[in-house]
């Protein structure tokens, strides 16, 4: 007789959660350094147990072989932006379906300081939850005015800004009942597309972000908040978009969360 397989419930999901924070505090409580991003096979985070390097990184020498990294890897520049790749309203002839937003904020290195002219790119799913993907398997309708992706470049102050519509929260299978709470996937890149950093920017105020096994995998408390954006009036614009600030903090005890490996 083939046993039942178990579903995971919230329940079971929650019991992880406190198990990888737990066992993260009695790292810190040994002097542990402290960890500021999450393990790469975090229980509770299913895909991660399947998908996460297990072999150690392999380093290439640029500086002996550029072109390696040049040929296999697709090229960026200033003149491949346009004025419409930021503001994901105006990408189609139509107006899309939901909540506008503004999302601004400030790449910065560890001390502060801005990284300037460095290629910051967006996707997230639509105000229905579904994303504009053709192995999408969310029965949520598409919206045919809203492709969900853009791009821009960093000022000389480290400031980028995105014009975008609030994403719905959407079912995945990580777990019974399990839904993602809104979020918007941001990936930084350096000189090289070798360089590439992704993470993930959430709302404020979202009742899913406790729920969730993604955010939760980031054990300390005060990186996790890092990254919720906060609501900046000021970003506002009048009878048009409600305005966010979100920075980007690339390394150092602030740094942002970033998907390591994954």
């Amino acid at each position: 007789m083939t046993p039942t397989r178990h579903t995971p419930t919230q329940h079971d999901i929650d019991q992880e959660i406190a198990a990888e924070r737990a066992a993260y505090e009695k790292r810190r409580a040994d002097g542990a350094p402290v960890e500021h991003h999450p393990r790469r096979d975090c229980a509770p985070y299913r895909s991660s147990v399947l998908r996460h390097p297990r072999q150690p990184l392999v380093a290439i020498d640029v500086t002996r072989n550029p072109e390696l990294v040049e040929l296999s890897s697709p090229a960026f520049g200033e003149r491949d932006v346009t004025e419409t790749d930021n503001d994901l309203t105006r990408q189609h002839a139509g107006e899309p379906i939901g909540e506008r937003i503004t999302v601004c904020g400030r790449l910065l290195d560890r001390d502060g300081r801005p990284v300037r002219g460095q290629l910051i790119e967006i996707w997230q799913a639509n105000a229905a939850g579904r994303y504009a993907h053709q192995r999408e398997q969310h029965d949520a309708p598409l919206d045919p005015n809203f492709t969900g992706v853009g791009r821009t470049l960093t000022d000389s102050d480290g400031f980028y800004r995105f014009t975008t519509i609030r994403p719905g929260p959407y079912p995945w299978r990580n777990h019974l009942n399990a839904w993602r709470p809104a979020h918007i996937h941001f990936s930084v890149f350096g000189r090289a597309f070798t360089q590439r950093l992704v993470t993930q920017m959430y709302f404020p105020g979202d009742p899913l972000l406790p729920y969730d096994p993604i955010l939760q995998s980031v054990t300390d408390e005060a990186a996790r908040q890092r990254l919720v954006a906060t609501y900046d009036h000021s970003l506002s614009v009048p009878e048009f978009s409600l305005g966010y600030r979100w920075d980007i903090v690339l390394d150092g005890p602030y740094a942002t969360w970033l998907e390591e490996g994954r």
